[in-house]
């Protein structure tokens, strides 16, 4: 709740339901996934997502802020398992499809990571999928101190890819679209999301996924003006 870029962002309304609800919806449709655990922090202001996590029936960690690694270890471990499909709280129109897609990828390959970001993005920002075992990941969180892999809890891998077996998904060429702002980090993007729920819930209902999105932006490319100018960080 604390962003600095937009403080509150993920309970911000999204066609009159908090932004959390949109993406609970879409990871609830998902096939693939057997928990749903949401790991915030211990500040005063992340009371409200544990109110929320309550009434929505999710189960909730609450961790350091600064250390976000240490945070997704601790949710992961409350709720069990082995397998860790991390997603962010800021990506309100993430697709079901392609959850279940990369969690059926980690366990048809072998690898230690399955990714659609990092260090590879063909699809659109906020489409994020990233697949890995929660032992490699508590591995990381045991031996590495640096500040920025604690807080961004995947980079490690990223960073060593002679040590990890890295496992990229490709957009197919109509989705291949990098630039594009699907996530929630600033004002303007909770105006697209808005509007793009707007013109797709009255036909496909609110969990349509990335080619209902694709086809509308292709239909109506002004869209996509509305948070062109929002900059990503981008962190190595």
């Amino acid at each position: 709740m604390g962003s600095s870029r937009f403080p509150g962002k993920v309970l911000a309304d999204v066609g009159g339901r908090a932004a959390l609800d949109h993406l609970l919806d879409r990871l609830r449709a998902c096939q693939r996934l057997d928990d749903i655990v949401l790991a915030t922090t211990t500040d005063a202001r992340d009371d409200a997502l544990e109110t929320w996590a309550a009434r929505v029936g999710v189960a909730c960690f609450r961790g350091s802020e600064d250390d976000v690694l240490a945070r997704v270890v601790g949710a992961q471990r409350l709720v069990g398992g082995e397998v860790v499909v991390e997603v962010t709280g800021d990506c309100t129109l993430l697709c079901p499809e392609i959850i279940d897609l990369g969690v059926d990828t980690f366990f048809a390959n072998r690898c230690d990571v399955v990714s659609n970001c990092g260090a590879v993005q063909t699809f659109p920002m906020g489409a994020d999928v990233q697949v890995f075992p929660l032992a490699l990941l508590e591995e990381v969180e045991r031996t590495i101190t640096d500040p920025a892999v604690r807080e961004h809890v995947s980079l490690h891998f990223y960073r060593h890819p002679e040590r990890y077996r890295i496992h990229y998904l490709l957009a197919p060429a109509p989705w291949r679209e990098p630039s594009w702002r699907l996530q929630l980090d600033y004002p303007e993007d909770l105006v697209f999301i808005n509007a793009v729920y707007a013109a797709l819930v009255p036909d496909h209902g609110p969990v349509f996924g990335l080619a209902e999105i694709v086809g509308l932006l292709r239909r109506r490319p002004e869209l996509l003006a509305i948070n062109a100018h929002c900059q990503e960080t981008v962190v190595q």
